[in-house]
């Protein structure tokens, strides 16, 4: 029997998810490719950008809270926080996949399984 397509909100949910860590991972590491720049600057282009991400986050958690109870949904931005980064830190840094990392991915989507389990 094939699993039941996730319902609007959840997929709402995790679209501003998404957004959301896109930029949180740019706020979090985009300055280090301009360590040239003062402090002061890519500490005010980070708060922007963190702005940014509040405004999708805080959504997306009004959203997911319908959907899932905090605890599952907090597991759930974890993954999307790591994918993220993943993608991030292979474009702005040129940064390789290795062995260990998709291992502690796979450990992380169990997490999810588990956090999952028994909702109906």
């Amino acid at each position: 029997m094939l699993a039941a397509m996730p319902n609007i909100s959840t997929l709402q949910f995790l679209a501003l998810l998404t957004i959301s860590n896109v930029f949180m991972n740019l706020a979090w590491y985009g300055h280090l490719k301009f360590k040239g720049s003062p402090l002061w600057l890519a500490i005010v282009a980070s708060w922007g950008l963190a702005f940014l991400e509040y405004c999708f986050m805080v959504p997306a958690n009004r959203i997911g809270s319908g959907v899932m109870s905090v605890t599952q949904m907090k597991i759930v931005q974890e993954c999307i926080t790591l994918v993220v980064f993943t993608v991030v830190a292979w474009l702005m840094f040129g940064e390789q996949i290795k062995w260990n990392t998709v291992a502690a991915y796979a450990c992380l989507v169990g997490a999810v399984g588990f956090a999952f389990w028994g909702k109906a």
